[in-house]
């Protein structure tokens, strides 16, 4: 999990995701709690009144800019507490009965995806909050979550691999995709991009272009400070169109140096 002495200017983390990826979503984190009196001492935290699923939750921070907190008791099912680590990966949640014949064929495909899910570690926390980054009220976020267009998404990957390069690999479990973004980043601190699922589009409000990239807050630090890069060098979003009927060389000159 992040240091909770490292400090964040979330005012301009901010600005810099709306100037150059001009993201239509509120960029959020999620953090989670050993106590749930430590999440509940959050100002202006809202509690669930009513049954939800962790989309809407996370829904409710990045289309409302809402500071929301929860424990397992308002999740409407162990698929949502499990990926979060508030419900154990037990028995008869690896199992996945309630899937079988909906999502996948039999239960043995059921079960393997349960398994192949990436989903943070049991026993460690009682709580989870979501709020808005510029509110500043997590101190910082384990996570951060940035819903992005596809050419938005590889932008801030690009930056992240401006310095330091490597190859970033990411899997898809399908349904449950939740395990593919905040589930894997809070398990193992890397950045995980996923393309929400049924269930987050349906109820936790994700537009039809819209991916989904989990990071820890200095990556999406280390991400801005590439992307800033790439914009110096003319690479920017909205990356325009060049012509597909066009003579290339004299476009490729600007992003790729020049051609023969």
């Amino acid at each position: 999990m992040v240091n909770a002495t490292e400090t964040y200017d979330w005012q301009t983390i901010v600005d810099k995701l709306y100037t150059y990826l001009r993201l239509k979503t509120v960029p959020i984190g999620m953090k989670m709690f050993e106590k749930a009196e430590d999440m509940e001492a959050i100002p202006k935290i809202r509690r669930p009144q009513s049954v939800h699923t962790a989309d809407q939750i996370v829904a409710q921070a990045a289309r409302l800019g809402w500071t929301v907190g929860i424990t397992a008791e308002d999740l409407v099912m162990p698929q949502c507490s499990a990926v979060l680590g508030l419900h154990p990966r037990d028995e008869q949640w690896l199992a996945g009965k309630e899937m079988a014949g909906i999502w996948f064929e039999n239960q043995q495909d059921s079960a393997a995806h349960q398994a192949a899910m990436t989903i943070n570690s049991y026993g460690r926390h009682e709580a989870m909050a979501v709020s808005p980054l510029v509110s500043n009220r997590l101190s910082p976020p384990d996570i951060c979550l940035i819903y992005a267009t596809p050419g938005q998404m590889i932008l801030l990957i690009n930056g992240l691999q401006w310095k330091d390069y490597k190859k970033l690999e990411w899997g898809v479990v399908g349904e449950s995709s939740c395990a593919d973004s905040w589930g894997r980043a809070l398990a193992t601190g890397e950045p995980s991009l996923s393309i929400p699922c049924y269930a987050e589009r349906r109820y936790g409000g994700v537009l039809d272009d819209e991916m989904l990239m989990a990071l820890a807050p200095a990556d999406l630090v280390k991400a801005l400070e590439g992307v800033e890069k790439l914009s110096r060098n003319g690479l920017r979003y909205p990356i325009p169109q060049y012509g597909i009927q066009m003579d290339a060389r004299s476009g490729l000159e600007a992003s790729y140096g020049k051609r023969s």
